[in-house]
């Protein structure tokens, strides 16, 4: 597999330096991405640097992930129009054993020369003092270049604090330590990482007599406009505790036709004949989202396992009122609330359920879900009300029986009008 031409038809190439095809056809050639360890879990945002990896690998070569415990207490500037906060050691730590897990998923560690590696630049700033950095890397780098930046540029009228300003030559050692030590010539990353990254090379150039290349992805916008990776309650995280296989697997199903098409080729392994027969499949009739269902069934699976998916498919059944109790039973606590979370929603006390529930309290003055009592024997004798996706009939008693998990009982009356009945603890 030629990596130059898979990322260019994938829509993973941005840009990148003159020489880096020449490198990669004569050597087995290591690449590195830096992930940033401030949260304890990536989020698809992350996808496209992964990827940029995963075909790293696929090649023939060998991919790093370093995980910036080091870089994390400074923070990056590209792209932020302010200064964020910095964590202490013990946070990022914490985060970055996390992060590593969730890498540990998407590459082969284990198959010879090229398996894959996960780094912290910690481990060479610990001891790096602050004299000795500025004297043997500063002095590489003039203030010129590191001002000719745009992450610098669009800063200077707001401020940026003289930590975010030295992060470029930060970014740039890792590099340098990394070809030196570990003879890695491709850094990659997003496209507003090209400035950090080939001040690496510019720093391998001077201080090393080196040659080393950057590779950049394009950013992923979204055809509306709005940004790619995030929902209405922010970003769409790996962590399913974060971000629950219904949530994950409903982001991709919910995209765009001219989203889904880009988005299967840069998130997926795919080949170009697949991904087209797919297309080729949709296009007669685009209601029936065959493009978004193959996108947002792969993409879920290589995440969160066919478990995963399953519960997610499940759950998308649920909410369309085409699931069964199995498939209720099979969502954890985590993924009912937020199956669930914008419908409406009410408790009772457990010795209520305990001694048994009237059907027609819990549908109408208990908990209001029907506007009364009368409207909620009307519902029953439609044969229109279900408990947990089964229909009931007039003189049900809810009891502790019905409780999902020992917490939940779903009501529902016809196929989209649903109510959450929770157990007060």
């Amino acid at each position: 597999m030629n990596l130059i031409d898979e990322l260019k038809w994938r829509g993973l190439l941005h840009d990148m330096m003159p020489g880096i095809e020449e490198q990669l056809e004569k050597e087995l050639t290591a690449g590195y991405v830096g992930f940033d360890p401030t949260a304890d879990s990536l989020h698809i945002g992350n996808l496209v640097p992964i990827m940029l990896l995963v075909h790293l690998q696929r090649a023939g070569h060998k991919p790093i992930a370093l995980v910036g415990g080091a870089t994390g207490m400074v923070g990056d500037p590209s792209g932020k129009t302010a200064e964020r906060q910095l964590l202490d050691v013990e946070s990022i730590n914490h985060n970055l054993a996390c992060q590593r897990k969730q890498l540990e998923h998407f590459l082969d560690f284990d198959c010879g020369e090229n398996s894959a590696e996960v780094v912290n630049n910690y481990d060479w700033f610990k001891d790096f003092t602050f004299l000795d950095f500025i004297r043997d890397v500063g002095k590489h780098i003039t203030v010129n270049y590191m001002m000719a930046k745009d992450s610098v540029k669009k800063r200077l009228e707001s401020g940026m604090s003289f930590t975010e300003f030295t992060y470029q030559l930060v970014q740039g050692y890792d590099f340098y330590y990394l070809w030196k030590h570990q003879g890695v010539k491709i850094q990659m990353g997003g496209s507003d990482q090209w400035g950090n990254i080939v001040t690496g090379t510019e720093m391998i150039r001077k201080k090393g007599a080196g040659e080393a290349f950057a590779l950049t992805a394009p950013l992923i916008t979204k055809a509306d406009g709005s940004k790619f990776g995030k929902s209405e309650g922010g970003n769409v995280w790996l962590d399913a505790e974060k971000t629950s296989p219904y949530k994950f697997y409903q982001y991709w199903i919910s995209a765009s036709d001219e989203d889904a098409s880009k988005y299967i080729r840069i998130f997926t392994l795919m080949s170009k004949e697949e991904i087209e027969a797919i297309e080729a499949e949709h296009a007669p009739n685009p209601g029936a989202r065959v493009l978004q269902k193959a996108l947002a069934e792969d993409v879920t699976r290589r995440i969160h396992g066919e478990n995963g998916l399953q519960n997610a498919l499940a759950a998308t059944s649920l909410l369309f009122g085409k699931g069964t109790k199995e498939q209720l039973e099979g969502l954890s606590n985590n993924e009912i609330l937020q199956v669930f979370s914008g419908i409406p929603h009410a408790e009772v006390s457990r010795s209520e359920v305990n001694d048994g529930l009237d059907i027609i309290e819990a549908l109408g003055a208990k908990t209001n879900f029907l506007d009364s009592n009368g409207e909620a024997r009307r519902a029953l004798k439609e044969n229109s009300v279900k408990v947990n996706t089964e229909k009931v009939e007039m003189g049900k008693m809810i009891s502790s029986t019905d409780l999902i998990n020992d917490k939940f009982v779903v009501l529902q009356r016809g196929k989209k009008k649903f109510f959450l009945l929770s157990v007060a603890e």
